[in-house]
């Protein structure tokens, strides 16, 4: 669950940014298929990526922080 999070926001600040899967993969040194599995949510980002992603997008990582759940 949490991965998708995390997947859905990358996505979304990518897509807001105006990358494209295949130029943002290339950007971030992963192969597309490494992006589409974290952007779908089967696979969590490392700590490293997060890093590269926030710097590429011009972003904070408080930004791309999934908010908390109040249940």
């Amino acid at each position: 669950m949490e991965a998708e999070k995390w997947g859905r926001r990358i996505r979304a600040f990518r897509k807001l940014k105006g990358f494209t899967q295949e130029g943002f993969a290339k950007e971030l040194g992963v192969s597309v298929s490494i992006l589409g599995e974290i952007e779908r949510g089967n696979r969590m980002p490392s700590l490293d990526l997060l890093m590269r992603v926030v710097s590429i997008l011009n972003i904070t990582i408080d930004d791309l922080t999934p908010p908390e759940e109040n249940e």
